[in-house]
C-alpha cells in the first residue's frame, strides 16, 4: 500500500510538468484547445426596433429614454436584438445592457455620445486603471450580464475631443486642479489602493476628473463585439474586466486622444480578437490584469488569449502586455497580424515595474508583417514608470515567450529587454526572423536563456 501511494504520488507530480513540457515543445495546440471553449453568445431571435419606442424626430435629439425602455422590454422578455437603424442619434448618457441583448447598429447607423460628464451619474462599479472604484459610468457598461452582443455596420463616437474630456488628462495644463493630476483624483485613487481602503468609500466621479472608458463589461460571460466601428473614447476603448468567453471581431477602433487604448481585457479568460482595426493615440491592444494592491488582492490573471488577423496603425504598441499586470498574465498567442505605421511604436511589448509586479508567462507571437515601428519590434521593460509611488517589493517575472516568422522593414531596435538584475527575464525564443532597416544594436540586459535561431538583422545572421 505504501509503494502504491509513493508510485502515485510520483505520478501527481510528474503529470503536469509533463503537460508543461508537451505546452512548451509545441504552444499552439494549447491554442486550438482555447479556442475550442470560446463560443458565441446565445441570444433569442426576438426583434426590438427602437423606432416602435420614439418617433425619428425624438431619437434623434437624444435616443437613450427609448434604448432604456427598448433595454428594459427585451430583458423582461427574454432578452432578443434590439436594432438601430440608419440614421444619426443623439444620445446624452451610457446605455446599460441587460442579460440576453443584442444591441445591433445597422449600416449608416451613428450615435453621438454627450460629452457632459453629468450625463454619466450616478456612479457604477468600475476599474479605473486597474483599481477598482466607483466612477462616471462608462458609455456602454454592463455588470453581471451574461450572453450579450454588440454587432453591426454601424458607428459609435464618444465625441472625445481636447476641447471635453480629453483636457481631463492634463496634457496642455499639467497642473490645472481641473485634470486627473489634482490630488483628489487619481493620486488619491491610487494612494487608496496602497493603502487597501475599502472599494465601497473609493467613490469619485463629480470633481475628480477620471475619464470613463468606452465599453465596459464586468463581470459578465459570452459577450460578443462585432462589426461596429468605436471612435473618440473619452479613455480606454473595449474594456472587459473579469469577463470570460469574450469573441471581438471585426470591429474598428479610431481615437487618438489620450490613454485611447483599443482592447483592454482585463483579468479576462478565453478571449478571441480576430479581424479587428486598430489607430490609436496609445496602445492598440493591451492586456491586464490589476494594479498594485488591487491586482494582488484579487488575484485573477488574464488568461487565454488569441489575438489573430488584426491590423495595426497607430499607437504605442501592437501587442502589450501590462503595464497593470499585477494579477499575473499567461498563454497569450498572437498571428497573422500586420503592423505598419512611423506613430507605432512597437510590435510586441510588456512592461511593469517592482511597484506593479506580476508574472508573465507562456507569450507566443508568429507570423506578423511588420512595416515600420518607431521604437523596438520587441520590447519588454521592467522599469516602466520609475517615479511610481509605492512599496518596490514585487520584482516581475517575465518567462516563456517565442516570438517567430516576424519580418519587418523599419525600426530603432530589434530586441529591447530590460531585466532586473534580481529578475532576470527569462526564457526566450527568436526564431526564424528577419528584422531589417534597424538602427542600433539590440539592446539587452538581464535575460537569462536567450535563443535566437535564423535571425537576420540588416540581411546579417546575429545568435
Amino acid at each position: 500500500m505504501k509503494a502504491l501511494k509513493f508510485y502515485i504520488g510520483i505520478f501527481v507530480f510528474i503529470l503536469p510538468l509533463f503537460i508543461i513540457s508537451q505546452t512548451l515543445s509545441d504552444p499552439w495546440k494549447k491554442a486550438v484547445e482555447i479556442l475550442e471553449n470560446i463560443h458565441e453568445p446565445k441570444i433569442p431571435e426576438r426583434v426590438f426596433n427602437i423606432t416602435d419606442y420614439a418617433d425619428k424626430a425624438s431619437l434623434a435629439e437624444n435616443i437613450k429614454p427609448a434604448l432604456d425602455k427598448a433595454i428594459e422590454e427585451c430583458g423582461k422578455s427574454g432578452g432578443g436584438k434590439i436594432i438601430i437603424p440608419e440614421g444619426v442619434y443623439k444620445c446624452n448618457g451610457p446605455i446599460h445592457f441587460k442579460s440576453n441583448i443584442n444591441l445591433h447598429l445597422e449600416k449608416n447607423a451613428v450615435v453621438l455620445f454627450s460629452t457632459n460628464p453629468k450625463d454619466y451619474l450616478p456612479v457604477v462599479f468600475t476599474r479605473w486603471e486597474g483599481v477598482e472604484c466607483y466612477n462616471y459610468s462608462p458609455l456602454i457598461y454592463g455588470f453581471e450580464v451574461d450572453n450579450v452582443a454588440i454587432t453591426g455596420e454601424g458607428v459609435f463616437d464618444g465625441m472625445a475631443s481636447d476641447e471635453n474630456w480629453w483636457k481631463w488628462k492634463g496634457r496642455k495644463n499639467p497642473k490645472d486642479d481641473e485634470t486627473q493630476n489634482n490630488p483628489n483624483s487619481r493620486p488619491r485613487l491610487f494612494e487608496m489602493n496602497n493603502q487597501d481602503v475599502p472599494v465601497d468609500k473609493r467613490v469619485f466621479g463629480e470633481g475628480h476628473y477620471l475619464r470613463p472608458n468606452f465599453v465596459q463589461f464586468y463581470k459578465s460571460k459570452n459577450i460578443l463585439i462585432e462589426g461596429v466601428t468605436f471612435k473618440n473614447s473619452p479613455m480606454w476603448f473595449l474594456h472587459p474586466v473579469l469577463s470570460e468567453n469574450i469573441i471581438i471581431r471585426n470591429v474598428k477602433t479610431i481615437g487618438h486622444g489620450p490613454n485611447n487604448d483599443g482592447c483592454d481585457p482585463e483579468s479576462c479568460k478565453n478571449v478571441l480578437i480576430e479581424g479587428c482595426y486598430f489607430d490609436n493615440g496609445d496602445d492598440c491592444i493591451a492586456i491586464k490584469s490589476g494594479r498594485n494592491n488591487d491586482g494582488r488582492r484579487i488575484n485573477a490573471p488574464s488568461e487565454n488569449i488569441i489575438i489573430r488577423n488584426c491590423t495595426m496603425k497607430d499607437g504605442h504598441g501592437g501587442v502589450v502586455i501590462g503595464s497593470e499586470i499585477s494579477g499575473g498574465c499567461r498563454f497569450v498567442f498572437a498571428e497573422e497580424c500586420k503592423m505598419d505605421s512611423p506613430n507605432l511604436d512597437r510590435m510586441l511589448r510588456i512592461k511593469s515595474n517592482t511597484v506593479r509586479g506580476g508574472v508573465v508567462e507562456h507569450v507566443y507571437v508568429r507570423n506578423i508583417e511588420v512595416g515600420e515601428v518607431s521604437n523596438a519590434i520587441v520590447r519588454m521593460n521592467m522599469f516602466y514608470d520609475p517615479k511610481e509611488i509605492g512599496p518596490r517589493d514585487f520584482p516581475p517575472k517575465f518567462r516563456n515567450i517565442r516570438v517567430e516568422n516576424v519580418t519587418s522593414r523599419k525600426s530603432d531596435y530589434a530586441l529591447e529587454f530590460l531585466g532586473l538584475e534580481e529578475s532576470p527575464i527569462e526564457n526566450v525564443e527568436i526564431i526564424n526572423c528577419d528584422f531589417n532597416g534597424v538602427k542600433k544594436e539590440n539592446s539587452i540586459s538581464n535575460t537569462r536563456n536567450l535563443i535566437l535561431k535564423n535571425v537576420k538583422i540588416n540581411g546579417k545572421a546575429v545568435n
